[in-house]
């Protein structure tokens, strides 16, 4: 299994010439692909306008999706307090969670945001870099 983060899921979302869908699927190939509550929540805020926000949120309904436990957000909290020690900075605190999510449910993660890039040098997280060029 894959946990997809929001940052590959918007740039398969915007491909209009199908190179990022091609890469997407050379990447996940037959694993089941997951996401977490974070990433709709990332994907639904970001629709712009009622038509897109509609088609978006009936296609998340379809997706199968990772839940947090009890303890993901006291070991997100840990891995964002952990990096601070070190002299590390994340953007965003829901990195650390979708982070946690990926390490509780043994899956890998499949991003390209260097966060999940500092977590995996503290964390056990499996992560792999989406290397398609569509920024």
């Amino acid at each position: 299994m894959i946990l997809v983060d929001t940052s590959v899921w918007i740039d398969v979302l915007r491909d209009r010439e199908g190179i990022v869908l091609k890469a997407f699927h050379e990447v996940v190939g037959d694993k089941v692909c997951v996401l977490c509550r974070f990433t709709q929540l990332e994907l639904l805020q970001g629709a712009r306008d009622e038509f897109e926000w509609q088609k978006l949120d009936s296609y998340l309904s379809t997706q199968y999706y990772i839940e947090a436990s009890e303890d993901t957000w006291v070991n997100a909290a840990r891995i964002y307090f952990d990096l601070r020690k070190e002299g590390e900075t994340v953007t965003s605190p829901l990195d650390c969670c979708i982070a946690q999510l990926a390490i509780e449910h043994g899956v890998s993660l499949l991003h390209r945001d260097k966060d999940f890039l500092k977590i995996a040098k503290i964390r056990p997280l499996a992560s792999i870099w989406f290397a398609a060029n569509a920024r």
